[in-house]
């Protein structure tokens, strides 16, 4: 937006210079006027000052339009582009920061803005012409001009110490805040725990400290504020005084005239207003620097891959990892440590094992969620990595742990998984998922609400519609993380067969502990401290699993592909 900036500058070139019209207005009829009686000069300044006011306020109005256009801009590209930023970085990424960071983020964008189109950037764009006013002052009042050398000294000084100062509790007021909303964010999101369990009483003395520490910084905040905003205010009054004290002794030895002494104190007030103003305003100034380097590590983050390496038409949905090992940091432990294991197209297949022994981690990596700390995982014999994030949602659909839907229709929740499907698609994956015949007995069918985070639907009505939007792209793979978690026996059974008829053309893959979605599995991988125990055919290793106790050491792996890559 350099050339917008460039046309305020402009007009802020022309604002200030029109502002001297009313100081030269005064110093012409206390000299001039006033002592030779020139009412016909009076006439004639008096017209001209006018035309300079209206010249002054349209000039003003044309500023104020082009900082509405910055306004926009910022919100409509900058905005565009941080959500696109956002959406595109790595999962591991986005798992690093509380989502109260993430919704501070998206506040940046809104404190940029403001900076950039209001009185923060008029601010900067009058500060160079303050060099006009001085010197004029130094022509028609050179007795005055130490006072104001002084006073403009302590002016940047202060504001130069308000700056790191502000700086500091700025950034402990913001740390505050995001504490606060994180814990706001996890009392809506808990709200029926909180309910059920009378957590309140639990959870009142944290929010009691999380909003003290946040009123205590804002208040640290406010009175620094406060404080050098008061300095500046009487700097502004000592100004006046020193001015008309040096003034009225240069009028008196006949150094000065007191149009001369009038007009300096009114330019005195253009010259040293933005410098008080600054002193006020650095908070904005600190947390605008603040907000662009945000954003600006944002920006300049690694993304998922947007562009693919290499063409490639629907996969068939052979899955395999080579030697693929994974941790969270480079500190922290392997949570998936060399697994090898190949996983022909078709069929459904099961991942097993104890808490926290890496099954969803692994079912991440295989859906290019996660990068492998070493090794590959391949599809079709071609490694994930190589194709855009867009791509490997179409060939690879999945269904979290926790089903997350969002408010709007049914229709809209299942055919976000393929945007612009049409209904004869969105029917058709409702149908595979065995949601169909209860959506159509719905009042409104497909158009019907399902509430915030589809709150008007069970556990199990949730869960069909996530494996409906996941299965809405025709993907050749299916990935599904404990898809039975709120399901009932019987709910389980049609799970079962729903998924044992998708089985058929796709590759289901899924982590679970239920022994009835077991019994319809092909194959069964299990894993043990992220490396895996068992794997086999499940007619094989299923008693083994159910006979209890430890797993034995790793079989081969289930259904190695050929080097080919075909199953």
């Amino acid at each position: 937006m350099r050339k917008t900036f460039i046309e305020m500058l402009t007009m802020s070139a022309f604002v200030n210079l029109v502002a001297l019209a009313v100081p030269v207005f005064t110093l012409q009829v206390y000299d001039r006027v006033i002592f030779n009686a020139g009412l016909s000069t009076l006439q004639g300044l008096a017209i001209g000052v006018v035309l300079a006011v209206l010249f002054d306020y349209a000039i003003r109005q044309s500023r104020a339009r082009i900082m509405q256009t910055v306004a926009l801009r910022v919100d409509a590209d900058v905005g565009k582009r941080l959500f696109d930023k956002v959406t595109s970085l790595p999962l591991l990424h986005l798992e690093s920061q509380t989502s109260g960071y993430w919704q501070s983020i998206f506040r940046d964008v809104d404190l940029v803005r403001n900076t950039l189109s209001g009185a923060p950037a008029i601010l900067i764009a009058d500060l160079p012409f303050t060099i006009i006013f001085f010197v004029i002052i130094l022509t028609i009042a050179t007795p005055v001009v130490p006072v104001l050398i002084v006073i403009w000294a302590l002016y940047l000084f202060i504001a130069w110490r308000s700056s790191s100062v502000m700086n500091a509790v700025s950034q402990d007021e913001r740390a505050a805040a995001q504490r606060r909303d994180q814990l706001i964010a996890e009392l809506i999101n808990g709200r029926t725990t909180v309910k059920a369990l009378g957590l309140e009483r639990a959870m009142r003395p944290l929010w009691v400290n999380a909003a003290a520490e946040n009123i205590e910084r804002a208040s640290l905040r406010g009175s620094k504020t406060d404080n050098y905003a008061n300095i500046g205010g009487s700097l502004s009054m000592i100004t006046t005084v020193g001015l008309t004290t040096v003034g009225a002794i240069a009028i008196i030895n006949q150094e000065l005239t007191m149009g001369a002494l009038i007009a300096a104190n009114m330019l005195s007030g253009r010259l040293l207003g933005p410098l008080n103003q600054l002193v006020g305003t650095w908070r904005v100034y600190s947390s605008f620097r603040d907000a662009v380097n945000r954003l600006g590590d944002i920006f300049t983050s690694e993304s998922d891959r947007i562009d693919k390496e290499m063409e490639m038409k629907r996969p068939d949905g052979e899955i395999a990892l080579q030697d693929v090992s994974f941790r969270y940091s480079e500190d922290a432990p392997n949570v998936v440590d060399g697994i090898r294991i190949g996983i022909r197209a078709g069929g459904m297949h099961a991942l097993v094992g104890r808490n926290g022994c890496g099954k969803t981690t692994l079912i991440k990596l295989m859906q290019g969620l996660y990068k492998p700390t070493s090794g590959r995982v391949l599809l079709d014999g071609a490694d994930v990595s190589q194709f855009s994030r867009r791509e490997l949602a179409e060939w690879i659909g999945y269904v979290p742990q926790e089903t997350v839907l969002f408010a709007g229709s049914v229709r809209d929740n299942i055919a976000y998984g393929a945007p612009g499907a049409s209904d004869e698609q969105v029917i058709e994956a409702a149908t595979a998922a065995g949601v169909h015949k209860f959506i159509i007995d719905l009042p409104d069918g497909y158009a019907s609400e399902i509430g915030e985070a589809g709150r008007l639907l069970s556990g199990g009505q949730r869960q069909r519609i996530a494996i409906a939007r996941a299965l809405v792209g025709n993907p050749s793979v299916l990935l599904l993380d404990e898809p039975s978690g709120n399901l009932d026996r019987q709910a389980e059974e049609e799970l079962r067969e729903t998924l044992r008829a998708l089985a058929k053309d796709h590759t289901v893959i899924l982590v679970t502990h239920s022994p009835v979605l077991l019994q319809g599995c092909d194959n069964l991988i299990a894993l043990d401290k992220g490396k895996i125990a068992l794997a086999g055919p499940a007619k094989d290793i299923l008693p083994r699993l159910m006979g209890g106790g430890r797993p034995r050491p790793a079989q081969p792996a289930a259904a190695e592909p050929s080097p080919a890559g075909k199953g």
